[in-house]
């Protein structure tokens, strides 16, 4: 099995550098989707602690040669999105599980999420004030009047699980919240050997969950089921990916708006056929788009049937990352990492191989 694990210059991080796979006779993943490419460095991260094989690993980094009809892509994320409608039932069985142990006479603390997990208080919320500079402050004062047993139950869910937050009602709608606040692009995750940089990926409970790869961020709804599975460290298992490009050229022209622009994309998408697939942006046309009017095309991708809707990191991504308050620490690995993985944008990058 191939060991690829190595310093990313200039850090103190570690990671796993796809260019390392054409000299191991895998492939060159050079001119491949940047979605393949996150779903490759995944395989390759989790095959060097044995939890993939070989054989799935090369099969994926020789893409878009198909392989047999039964081969299937594990992805684990790095990230689970919940809100509370699905979030809460999830929790509860955490705590029944912990109970389970407890009375098995075992540690209870065993059964803690393995990735983040970060659950956003926003389906609940509902509106009893309004027109007037109270209207905020009554609506959050009736909402923990409402609400105030299960809120009580996901505090004790903070304190009593690690890799576990909760964003309180009033601060947004979740796929918001996530852009703007939570996620990262690349995360950072600690072993007993160390720190290792890798992307952000994530599941949410929640169709729109796609909003977020405007960002450069692969992610995509799923159940209940599922979304705990990831949280207990279990992969999601995909088909090999099929990936449609768009590549786009020019800008929109004065008085266009994003809206425009994801109603024209979504008929068309509709008529070529993307469903069960992946969409991925490309092309000279990104660097006139923000990551604002992105989210608006990745947002709807349930709409035109699509399982994500990436579009790369770029300046666009960095620039919004600023403008976001993410910290300067983060925005320069976000790019010294992307850039190093061949998954960074540029007006003179290659066409992938779609």
């Amino acid at each position: 099995m191939i060991s690829a694990r190595q310093r990313l210059a200039s850090t103190a991080l570690d990671y796993y550098p796809l260019n390392r796979l054409a000299a191991a006779g895998f492939g060159d993943p050079a001119r491949l989707p940047i979605t393949v490419k996150i779903l490759l460095e995944g395989l390759l991260r989790q095959a060097d602690g044995g939890r993939v094989s070989e054989t799935s690993l090369r099969a994926l980094a020789r893409w878009p040669e198909r392989p047999p009809a039964d081969a299937e892509v594990p992805y684990l994320p790095a990230r689970v999105l919940l809100q509370d409608f699905t979030g809460v039932p999830a929790v509860l069985d955490l705590a029944a599980m912990r109970s389970a142990m407890q009375r098995a006479g075992k540690d209870a603390g065993r059964i803690d999420p393995l990735v983040q997990a970060d659950l956003v208080i926003d389906h609940s919320v509902q509106v009893d004030a309004f027109g007037s500079l109270a209207s905020y402050a009554r609506n959050i004062e009736r909402e923990y009047e409402r609400n105030g047993e299960r809120y009580a139950l996901l505090r004790w869910a903070q304190q009593a699980f690690h890799n576990f937050s909760v964003v309180p009602p009033g601060m947004g709608i979740c796929h918001q919240v996530n852009l703007e606040r939570l996620s990262r692009v690349v995360q950072v995750q600690t072993n007993a050997e160390g720190s290792i940089a890798l992307p952000d990926t994530l599941l949410g409970t929640d169709s729109h969950t796609t909003m977020v790869n405007g960002l450069g961020v692969l992610g995509w709804g799923v159940g209940g089921i599922e979304a705990e599975a990831a949280l207990l460290g279990q992969p999601t298992y995909l088909p090999t990916p099929v990936v449609v490009g768009v590549r786009m050229t020019g800008s929109l022209r004065p008085g266009a708006t994003a809206t425009d622009l994801v109603l024209t994309l979504t008929e068309m998408l509709r008529a070529h056929g993307v469903v069960n697939k992946f969409v991925e942006f490309c092309g000279a046309g990104l660097s006139s788009l923000s990551v604002p009017d992105r989210a608006t095309l990745s947002n709807m991708c349930p709409e035109y049937g699509a399982t994500a809707s990436l579009f790369p990191v770029d300046q666009q991504t960095l620039r919004y990352l600023e403008t976001t308050g993410r910290d300067r620490q983060l925005i320069e690995l976000v790019e010294r990492y992307t850039r190093e993985q061949g998954m960074f944008r540029t007006d003179e990058s290659a066409t992938p191989v779609f």
